[in-house]
């Protein structure tokens, strides 16, 4: 099934919108995301021929990106400032899931989702992810993206963001603590189905 030449304008659009966005969120500097995120694009058209399609399209053009903003981050050196991490909100948040001794409240315990793998497949499922990934703390969000999704080095994200390990440790521990919350309550709590 071919694809009209207004279709594909309209879904590379859409791909470079996405792709703004996360490299934005990753090196705080819309100049540099967009001049990325051009990178990419550029390197995915002229490597074209070596796309074999053993992955999605989009896949392959984010891995692309990945690459161009891992590099901007290890070339540039930033201090950042790391106010966030005694927020008040995350206390609050974590006095919610936890009692005094640090147990699970009854209530707030990690339930068993019924079907992990296939949730992977599903793209309502990755529409939720996003949503709990951009309702995070934005310094807990940015961690978080750049260890799991960029693939930094925690000595990488340390350098970079002026952090020591264990306050990197303290930031991407709360963004799991608040994507699982995000997740379970989206997600689980609709059967694992776009109800």
């Amino acid at each position: 099934m071919a694809i009209s030449s207004g279709a594909s304008a309209g879904l590379n659009e859409q791909l470079r919108l996405q792709m703004l966005k996360f490299a934005t969120l990753q090196l705080r500097d819309p100049t540099l995301a967009e001049d990325a995120v051009q990178e990419a694009m550029l390197g995915a058209f002229r490597y074209a021929d070596s796309f074999n399609g053993k992955a999605a399209y989009k896949t392959w053009v984010f891995a692309i990106l990945k690459h161009k903003i891992a590099d901007e981050l290890r070339k540039r050196q930033k201090l950042a400032t790391v106010s966030e991490l005694n927020d008040e909100d995350d206390q609050q948040f974590e006095e919610k899931l936890f009692n005094q001794n640090g147990r699970w409240h009854k209530q707030e315990r990690p339930q068993r989702w019924s079907s992990p793998d296939d949730s992977l497949e599903d793209e309502r499922f990755w529409q939720i992810f996003e949503a709990c990934l951009n309702g995070l703390p934005a310094s807990q969000g940015r961690v978080f993206m750049m260890r799991e999704f960029v693939g930094l080095e925690s000595s990488e994200i340390c350098a970079e963001l002026a952090l020591t390990v264990s306050n990197l440790n303290v930031l991407l521990y709360r963004a799991r603590l608040r994507l699982r919350a995000c997740l379970e309550n989206r997600w689980q709590q609709q059967g694992d189905c776009a109800c």
